[in-house]
């Protein structure tokens, strides 16, 4: 769905706990399982750090020419559930079938307190029969041709990410003019979480590199998939000096080439996470 690039050949480049038997981290795991450098006083979700990044700082929105992202934060939904242990791929059976066969089976319908996650939970448990990854990220996204399942759809995903953002102190609020239109965009209040979290996922591939995605902590693993699911990776290097850069980029392009069916056999925590990947790979 989306390639990663280079320096310059974007428009835009300057812009914990037990394991449980199936393997899917339980909520304590998941809010635990952070790098020790992180901040403790604000906790975000996927969908929310990925939108941050996707965010100019100013201008509070994201680019124009991103037809990813939407996308994107829905396979993030996925994953956030999953690691909150509310959703899990179906068992492998004798059959052995291919990750992106797999349907995505309601663990527990325990609320998360989130509106989207829940919203999402409550489809998942009202659906017979299950679906695929692949497939609920189309039904959430709206791009489906089956009339009876528009109702899947999640409407203004970015607009109430945003406004999380906002609660957190994180984002602001401000009306923009566009010669025909006025739009609600979300600056950047608190530059110092999203420069954390740049920070964070640059180190991972630098000085933290481990060179093996199953030593990696799986929020930033999960992160660094969805960046670049959305295609808002380049915001997350751009910065870098060129010789750094070009480390980070091929670093990640050799994390993001491996074969997704391997990677899940071998890390049963993460087996959502390389599903995930693998639906956004053959888009």
């Amino acid at each position: 769905m989306t390639t990663l690039t280079h320096r310059g050949r974007r428009a835009e480049a300057g812009r914990n706990s037990e394991k449980k038997p199936d393997g899917e981290e339980d909520a304590a795991a998941d809010l635990n399982d952070d790098d020790p450098d992180d901040s403790k006083d604000i906790r975000l979700t996927l969908m929310e750090e990925v939108l941050l990044l996707g965010l100019k700082d100013k201008e509070g929105y994201t680019s124009f020419w991103n037809d990813c992202i939407s996308s994107g934060l829905r396979g993030g939904i996925l994953i956030e559930l999953a690691l909150r242990g509310r959703v899990r791929l179906e068992p492998l059976s004798m059959r052995k079938k291919r990750l992106l066969e797999r349907k995505v089976l309601l663990k527990s319908d325990t609320p998360t307190g989130d509106i989207l996650l829940d919203e999402t939970l409550r489809h998942i448990k009202a659906t017979e029969p299950a679906e695929t990854v692949q497939t609920w990220i189309e039904l959430l996204t709206g791009e489906t041709w089956n009339p009876f399942k528009l109702q899947y759809q999640l409407r203004n995903v970015r607009e109430r990410i945003a406004k999380a953002l906002v609660e957190k102190g994180i984002l602001t609020t401000e009306k923009q003019n566009f010669l025909l239109f006025d739009m609600t965009t979300h600056p950047v209040s608190n530059a110092t979480e999203k420069q954390r979290l740049v920070k964070k996922l640059q180190e991972s591939m630098l000085e933290r590199w481990v060179n093996d995605p199953h030593r990696m902590d799986r929020r930033t693993l999960a992160l660094l998939v969805l960046a670049h699911s959305s295609d808002v990776l380049e915001n997350v290097f751009a910065s870098l000096a060129d010789d750094k850069y070009n480390v980070a980029m091929n670093r990640t392009k050799d994390l993001l080439d491996m074969d997704p069916e391997v990677e899940a056999a071998k890390g049963m925590g993460s087996e959502m996470i390389w599903a995930v990947l693998a639906a956004f790979n053959k888009s």
